[in-house]
């Protein structure tokens, strides 16, 4: 019986050509791995470095103080701070809502043929530019808040013996602004509350739908507390969505650098104050004092998404166990 034939040898250069094409494949997607978090790096320096006089002179009293006065350098970002907190908190709680019926109805309820459609002008929403939102804001709804809404919050529900809504109807305000912003950050909490809907096993459903549930008693019981983390984190991508919007808020917010009690009063955010006075700031302190406070709104930001992603890890983690 004849010697099985040997195995075709592969020449030695050959291997080694692979091995080296292959280390500098890796070290390039190393390199270009490591560039987004060296240009964030980079971005906190610069930002801190300019906002570093300002913080020097004014201390901790620059995050709590409401004076801002260019001419007797005189600078406090405490009612920025305010305006893009209760803003943000607005829009919050006009948006999610509306953003999880949206959700459920694509997820649980919309026929195939409608499902795409609806989805599709939702996320639409949120490829128009600011500025556009401002525009019709200012044109349209700017005039129907100063003319219907707030008198109907102060007067027809008699909730003008509140602080929050009490005071003068202007128009452009802290809830005008805070409406915009829901408008602008409602496909996302939709588009990804409702992605983690679509994903939630149909096991789920039907074992809540066999123990003789209804529709809506499943989709409570069983689908939204699987799908938890997950919207929660769309949630709060669309804060940090909402902490740095610019240009609509700059339209509508009124631009009054103090703090007020009543949501119809005019205010200021600090992607506000930045755009408006960035320009104009002549001093070197004034200038400082913009990139702190834009040093501020950076840190607020990271930190809302950096909670966001860890709570999509969360939910995908999740999933995996439970499956």
């Amino acid at each position: 019986m004849a010697p099985p034939a040997p195995a075709p040898s592969i020449e030695r250069s050959h291997l080694q050509g692979g091995g080296l094409a292959d280390r500098a494949y890796d070290a390039t997607i190393t390199a270009f791995a490591l560039c987004v978090p060296l240009l964030l790096l980079l971005l906190v320096v610069a930002l801190g470095e300019a906002a570093w006089p300002a913080l020097k002179q004014f201390g901790f009293g620059f995050l709590t103080s409401s004076d801002w006065d260019p001419n007797n350098e005189k600078f406090g970002a405490a009612p920025a701070i305010y305006g893009t907190i209760v803003s943000s908190i607005i829009a919050l709680v006009i948006a999610t809502p509306l953003a999880l019926g949206v959700a459920i109805y694509i997820a649980e309820f919309a026929p195939r043929w409608l499902r795409r459609p609806v989805a599709f002008l939702i996320d639409l929403l949120a490829a128009i530019p600011s500025v556009v939102y401002g525009l019709w804001a200012i044109f349209v709804l700017v005039p129907l808040m100063r003319t219907a809404v707030m008198p109907f919050l102060r007067d027809t529900l008699h909730l003008g013996a509140t602080p929050l809504f009490s005071g003068p109807a202007y128009g452009p305000s802290m809830l005008t602004a805070g409406l915009i912003l829901a408008i602008m950050v409602l496909p996302y909490i939709s588009s990804v509350s409702r992605e983690v809907l679509l994903a939630v096993p149909r096991s789920q459903r039907e074992a809540a739908l066999a123990l003789g549930a209804t529709r809506w008693e499943a989709i409570r019981g069983a689908v939204l507390p699987f799908a938890r983390s997950g919207i929660i984190g769309g949630i709060i991508l669309g804060l940090g969505r909402a902490l740095g919007e610019t240009m609509a808020v700059t339209m509508v917010i009124g631009n009054r650098h103090e703090i007020a009690a009543s949501l119809f009063a005019p205010g200021y955010t600090i992607a506000s104050l930045i755009a408006n006075e960035f320009s104009e700031a002549s001093g070197d302190l004034h200038l400082s004092a913009l990139m702190a406070v834009g040093f501020i709104l950076f840190v607020i930001t990271l930190i809302v998404n950096g909670v966001a992603r860890w709570l999509v890890w969360q939910t995908g983690g999740s999933r995996k166990v439970r499956a």
